[in-house]
């Protein structure tokens, strides 16, 4: 799989004109190399390609990669990119100008100077869109856990708890039930605070009559899933119960909508009119939302202002949302496998309102 993705990457250079890649983003050196480890440097020319790392992910290195020549260094990984020759040849380099530090980049241009550098966003990220059939499996296997971690959680969740400790209950599910690890900061929304997308937990205690948001994901090799749902504890107001009929209705019609070949902008509109015509426009304050993969947010971008076309293979979120200032909020979010004809859903987890 390396191979053929650094021949689709070579591609993407020579359209470019550039001779030579710099992979610093460590999603993107997992993506083409298959490396896991924390510390690593990924340079693709016309002809080679190396993945530069460290002696303590030697026996690492060893396992996960393939297709690419490693450098295990002590110079740090420019140092041993240089040492080595990887831009020998070379006359104009991409790098990543999104995940370099200003700090490396002078680095760059210090150790090779004959090499001219220019910005490449975006190149790798391209590539990363369309989902194999594994990554596809691995993504589905994630979403798999998080549906039995949000049926554990139902179990759990009580008046009196704490939105941390639901949040370390969530945390501890997902890990026991098979994820690698927490795909992104969890959130635990409750009460007012729902209104806050992406409010923190703290210590406040789950009140009778709460709603309670609940975003989390689970990581199978690397590979997200996002989910979110929100659950009434006790009786809620009718203002918010509107609500989450309104962004039910709206994560329906998307979901019924979205396929390969649509503009992003044309999806996110189906759930925003949606939403518009059931009065609670105005508080839907985000973008519908985005692909995930080995990043948890990656391209396409599901927005209004988004100038993208959804492919076959791309894995979005659909996530619409009502934030009431003082009251609380609402959202539910599914990940999609977008195939030509229409979508297949991935998370399971029940979209009716629970009330506990």
């Amino acid at each position: 799989m390396s191979r053929e993705r650094v021949a689709a990457l070579r591609s993407g250079m020579k359209e470019h004109a550039l001779d030579a890649l710099v992979v610093s983003s460590l999603a993107n050196i997992r993506y083409l190399t298959g490396f896991s480890g924390s510390n690593a440097l990924a340079v693709v020319t016309a002809g080679k390609a190396f993945l530069i790392t460290d002696s303590r992910y030697a026996l690492q290195s060893a396992e996960e990669v393939r297709g690419f020549r490693r450098i295990i260094g002590r110079r740090g990984l420019l140092g041993d990119a240089a040492a080595r020759g990887a831009l020998r040849g070379c006359r104009t380099a991409g790098f990543e100008s999104d995940s370099l530090t200003y700090a490396q980049y002078r680095s760059l241009r210090k150790l090779f100077s004959g090499v001219r550098f220019k910005p490449a966003p975006g190149i790798v990220e391209a590539l990363a869109r369309i989902k194999d059939p594994q990554e596809v499996a691995d993504i589905a296997e994630a979403a798999a856990i998080s549906d039995r971690v949000f049926s554990g959680v139902l179990g759990l969740l009580r008046p009196g708890m704490t939105e941390r400790e639901i949040a370390s209950e969530i945390s501890r599910l997902n890990v026991g039930l098979g994820s690698e690890s927490d795909a992104f900061d969890i959130i635990v929304a409750s009460g007012p605070r729902g209104a806050l997308p992406h409010a923190r937990p703290t210590d406040r205690r789950i009140r009778k009559g709460d709603f309670v948001l609940l975003d989390f994901g689970s990581t199978i090799r690397g590979y997200c899933s996002d989910m979110t749902r929100t659950l009434a504890v006790g009786n809620a107001p009718r203002r918010l119960r509107e609500a989450y009929r309104a962004v039910r209705e709206a994560n329906e019609s998307a979901v019924a909508a979205a396929r390969g070949g649509m503009k992003a902008r044309d999806l996110d509109a189906v759930a925003r009119g949606s939403i518009r015509r059931s009065g609670f426009g105005r508080y839907f304050v985000h973008s519908l939302g985005h692909g995930i993969g080995l990043r948890v947010h990656e391209s396409p971008r599901v927005s209004p202002l988004s100038r993208e076309v959804m492919e076959s293979g791309n894995v979005i979120t659909i996530e619409p949302g009502i934030y009431i200032p003082g009251s609380g909020g609402v959202r539910i979010e599914d990940d999609v496998l977008l195939g030509p004809g229409g979508c297949r859903i991935l998370t399971k987890s029940p979209r009716e309102l629970i009330v506990l």
